[in-house]
């Protein structure tokens, strides 16, 4: 088996507690840290937002609530079994968002599609070289001024909460994910001429606002 068709199996099998790990990882029981991210956004009634790396799509009600019912609201994720998560989650409740099986180094968007692109808790996961490409197709279609949000944890400073933080980086592969959490801000320079970062209330996670 590849190693990208074993990265699938393993988000696959990790759809079923995901959740769980996240909240447990940035003590966010009640989806308070997707809310704050979302306002980042500043979106409109009508607007186009897309989640990449959606997982069970945790951001997309709180994008939903800002574009409103004439906005699109879209959440792409290369694992099958999130997908199936998220549909099965929010299907009643928003079942008008898009969900996309697509590999976020290859989005399948026109030019300047997008008013935003957020990524929660996920961009760490991401290889080397697919961060890289996934940067371009971020700049791509995204808007001409219309910032890039990404939210991850900063390094616990629980002890049990830490281990199971770099038991993540090791299982989706130290060497990138290491390289990244030293350099992010540099990486983000790379493809964006503005880089501001916040921290969330909480502190155990920071957003990342990237604006061309």
């Amino acid at each position: 088996m590849g190693i990208r068709k074993y990265r699938r199996k393993y988000y696959d099998f990790f759809s079923h507690f995901y959740d769980a790990f996240i909240a447990l990882h940035s003590r966010d029981q009640r989806g308070e840290l997707r809310e704050f991210l979302v306002q980042q956004a500043n979106l409109k009634p009508a607007n186009r937002a897309l989640d990449i790396c959606t997982g069970t799509g945790s951001v997309l009600p709180n994008l939903q609530k800002q574009v409103g019912a004439e906005g699109l609201v879209v959440g792409v994720d290369f694992s099958h079994g999130m997908l199936q998560a998220a549909n099965k989650r929010w299907r009643d409740t928003f079942p008008h968002f898009c969900l996309v099986e697509a590999d976020v180094a290859h989005l399948p968007f026109r030019e300047g599609s997008f008013d935003s692109v957020t990524c929660s808790h996920a961009f760490y996961e991401l290889k080397g070289e697919t961060q890289d490409a996934a940067m371009q197709e971020i700049v791509r279609i995204l808007k001409k001024g219309k910032p890039f949000l990404m939210m991850e944890h900063d390094v616990p400073r629980k002890l049990t909460i830490r281990v199971l933080f770099y038991l993540r980086i090791f299982f989706v592969g130290s060497g990138s994910a290491l390289k990244f959490l030293r350099n992010e801000e540099q990486m983000f320079q790379r493809y964006f001429r503005q880089v501001r970062k916040i921290r969330s209330n909480t502190e155990d996670s920071k957003i990342f606002i990237c604006q061309n």
